[in-house]
């Protein structure tokens, strides 16, 4: 069920259309306008454009390193389960076999 949802990012408001619930929207418009703030250096004025363009680059370097630390972990996960499962394997021929 799609519906409007009205937010502003870095002063600018937008009318979404979305199925995502409005609350959540709203938490990704304070979080994208937090992001441009960051960008804002004290004491130089930056275009809007310039400023979205930063933050964009910054939120997408938290997603890169973010899929990479979860594709770590998925790495991780992979190699401790197949060695409990090597353990157990070995275990249980030992105790057939005894």
């Amino acid at each position: 069920m799609s519906r409007s949802v009205k937010v502003s990012i870095a002063g600018f408001k937008l009318s979404l259309k979305t199925d995502a619930k409005p609350r959540y929207i709203k938490e990704l418009a304070a979080y994208v306008t937090a992001k441009i703030e960051q960008a804002r250096a004290p004491g130089k004025v930056a275009t809007t454009q310039a400023l979205a363009l930063l933050a964009a680059m910054t939120i997408a370097d938290e997603l890169h390193q973010l899929r990479a630390e979860k594709a770590e972990l998925e790495r991780q996960v992979r190699e401790r389960t197949q060695r409990i499962l090597r353990t157990l394997e070995a275990e249980a021929r030992a105790s057939s076999s005894g």
